[in-house]
């Protein structure tokens, strides 16, 4: 593990735009509230580095687990970077886009989202112990049936304010399943811990929280408990979307701001070769996206979600995840090793610094 921090003008940049995005004061900016370092971030420094294709970060307490998509491991970081297997997912099978994708941890139980050979699914681990030695039994399945492909699998897991479990769910190639409320493909789908369909869903007795994406990557909320989604579009617009319970956001009928009164628009796109957005994290008051393609950290402020600023561009090639960490720190997880990036000696690596939060 080597740790280190980016070049010098890629931290002054940092903490130029994260001071516009650190929370709100009711004291005025005038004051003495507003002095400088008061809002600043932290040099970024890489925390981990050597992984194998990762895809997601999840925390058990404070130790950091991260999944590999195509080796199905799931690891635990060391307070060094060091990696030391938990578990290999059994029934992965990588192909393409597919593998071991979304990891999420609620109270004692670990949950995985990955392709097997038949479809995407859901299973969820018992998880104990503490560092150095987390263990999980045997897994149960939590939700199976997603629709799975060599691409457009979704893959991302996260628990709401609610306390239920979303999920992402890709197109896997068959476009109008997105506009088809009997498929679970082009979703994003809403259950309970055990993976019971919500009595107040907006599909009675459907999975379905959400309708009409194409591969979407990424889910966060801000304080208010508003939900928000990075999709990739085909190759016109990729989407910043804020998710209405039983929306329809237009796949394949339409891609990007299409002002059709029949779908909801994005609140923000970007061409794919600037963006291609995977995981996103809500942190002092902007939205934090994780770019592959565009390989760049883009943060959208939450008082104008149609401005965007633009962060380590080309830095630290393609960025896969970003999570906020039980510090309040933002880690950047990047993707380089994935097939399609260019890795550097230390590939791929965990990216952390601090947004002043």
């Amino acid at each position: 593990m080597n740790a280190r921090a980016v070049l010098g003008a890629a931290a002054a940049v940092a903490v130029l735009v994260l001071a516009s995005c650190a929370p709100h004061s009711d004291v005025s900016p005038d004051t003495d509230a507003a002095t400088p370092g008061a809002t600043s971030a932290g040099a970024p420094t890489v925390v981990a580095d050597g992984l194998d294709v990762p895809w997601s970060v999840a925390f058990f307490d404070d130790i950091p687990l991260v999944s590999e998509r195509d080796t199905a491991r799931i690891v635990e970081l060391d307070d060094t970077g060091a990696a030391r297997e938990v578990v290999v997912v059994p029934g992965v099978q990588p192909s393409g886009e597919g593998g071991l994708l979304g990891i999420a941890v609620r109270d004692d139980h670990l949950y995985a989202y990955f392709t097997s050979v038949d479809d995407n699914r859901i299973v969820h681990f018992p998880i104990e112990g503490g560092s150095g030695s987390v263990s999980v039994g045997d897994p149960e399945t939590v939700l199976d049936g997603i629709p799975s492909a060599g691409n457009h699998n979704g893959g991302r897991i996260a628990f709401g304010p609610d306390g239920m479990l979303y999920a992402t769910a890709g197109d896997a190639g068959d476009r109008p399943s997105a506009q088809d409320l009997d498929s679970l493909g082009g979703k994003i789908l809403r259950m309970t811990p055990d993976g019971d369909t919500p009595a107040d869903n907006p599909f009675p007795g459907s999975y379905v929280y959400s309708y009409g994406h194409r591969n979407p990557q990424g889910i966060a909320w801000d304080a208010d408990g508003t939900m928000y989604a990075s999709e990739f579009g085909q190759d016109t617009w990729d989407e910043l979307n804020v998710i209405e319970a039983g929306g329809d956001y237009g796949w394949p009928e339409v891609e990007g701001i299409a002002e059709d009164e029949r779908y909801i628009d994005p609140v923000q796109q970007w061409q794919p070769a600037e963006a291609s957005p995977s995981g996103i994290a809500v942190a002092g008051g902007c939205i934090f996206i994780a770019n592959l393609r565009g390989e760049r950290l883009r943060q959208v402020p939450l008082d104008d979600l149609t401005a965007s600023t633009e962060l380590w561009t080309g830095e630290y090639g393609r960025l896969r995840d970003v999570v906020v960490a039980p510090d309040d720190a933002l880690w950047v997880l990047t993707n380089n090793t994935d097939g399609r990036g260019s890795p550097g000696l230390d590939d791929d690596r965990i990216v952390r610094f601090d947004p002043a939060l």
